[in-house]
């Protein structure tokens, strides 16, 4: 499980700032943080460009929107997109304004997201 711990603190330093209800568990090759018990976001590093990736679950009406924006990707973890989860580049949430900017939208789908059936 490779993944950025500065990028995963500044995580739960903006979920602790927003008083979220949040828990962390290893996913994706990375690190998921979940909010209200459904995922929300998470950081992995890439293992062929060895960059840091946000990965941002957001609305799927904006999905189409955020995949023109610059240093955005579509997830693909099993060879294909999976509607309404991005992956933002590393250079697309260096600032303090980006980084925000992503958590912010992934906070806003939280409450409308559905929670993965219990095993």
């Amino acid at each position: 499980m490779a993944f950025n711990e500065n990028t995963a603190q500044r995580i739960r330093d903006f979920f602790l700032l927003k008083n979220a209800n949040f828990s962390e568990k290893k996913m994706f090759g990375g690190i998921c943080f979940m909010v209200e018990d459904k995922m929300c976001c998470g950081t992995h590093i890439d293992k062929e460009s060895g960059e840091d990736f946000l990965l941002c679950r957001i609305d799927e009406e904006f999905y189409p929107l955020a995949l023109e924006m610059e240093n955005v990707i579509p997830m693909k973890f099993t060879g294909k997109a999976m509607n309404g989860y991005v992956y933002v580049l590393e250079r697309g949430f260096k600032s303090t304004k980006e980084f925000a900017y992503w958590l912010e939208l992934c906070l806003a789908f939280n409450p409308k997201a559905k929670a993965s059936k219990k095993k």
